[in-house]
């Protein structure tokens, strides 16, 4: 005879009694919990920003001893043995010296760049309704890089198809796919933080 499989979330509903139980209060607990990917603005030592990362990378480089939280979000973190304030801007405590071009080619880089806009329709979207095209199709010699990449809906990803745009009367780049350079990088980051007033010091922003 077989028994009844208990559903799994039994024993965590358990382990949060007994701990309410032991006089710990749960509610505290649900008002710590904060995005780990939310945009921290790194800024190297001489306090020029950088970088934008997430809040995870971000604590890992202060906990690590790397950089140094300038301006706090106004969350904490509650770990097992840790609680710290959630970071908005980091700054690194080596300088570091910046590259012209610093970042890789990748499907998150080319989304950044294009600022999440399908770059033939014009519609701003989440990271998941897009999707990667080769302007010049790889079965007609196109290569990927940055200058043959674009963020695009699925929608116009399939309607171009293996075409070439010289092919479709109604279908146009918004702009010219280039590299992410360091201007690229600091236009983004002013842009996300013109909102924000704990990055907009940072940004050279005139108040």
């Amino acid at each position: 005879m077989s028994h009844p499989v208990k559903p799994r979330k039994q024993k965590s509903i358990a382990k949060c009694q007994a701990v309410t139980a032991q006089g710990e209060h749960p509610q505290p607990q649900l008002r710590t919990r904060v995005p780990l990917q939310t945009p921290v603005l790194v800024l190297n030592a001489s306090y020029e920003p950088i970088n934008i990362c997430g809040a995870r990378r971000a604590l890992v480089l202060v906990l690590k001893g790397v950089a140094r939280t300038e301006e706090e979000q106004g969350s904490t973190l509650h770990a097992a043995r840790v609680h710290m304030p959630m970071p908005s801007v980091i700054r690194l405590l080596e300088y570091r010296r910046i590259p012209h071009q610093t970042r890789a080619l990748s499907r998150k880089n080319i989304l950044l760049r294009d600022r999440n806009t399908c770059q033939y329709c014009h519609c701003i979207l989440s990271t998941g309704d897009l999707t990667l095209d080769h302007v010049i199709p790889r079965s007609r010699g196109g290569l990927s890089t940055w200058e043959n990449l674009v963020a695009c809906c699925h929608d116009c990803n399939r309607r171009k198809g293996n075409q070439l745009l010289q092919e479709l009367a109604d279908m146009h780049l918004s702009r010219e796919p280039r590299p992410f350079s360091l201007h690229t990088s600091r236009h983004i980051m002013r842009m996300m933080g013109s909102s924000d007033a704990s990055w907009r010091k940072y940004l050279y922003f005139e108040d």
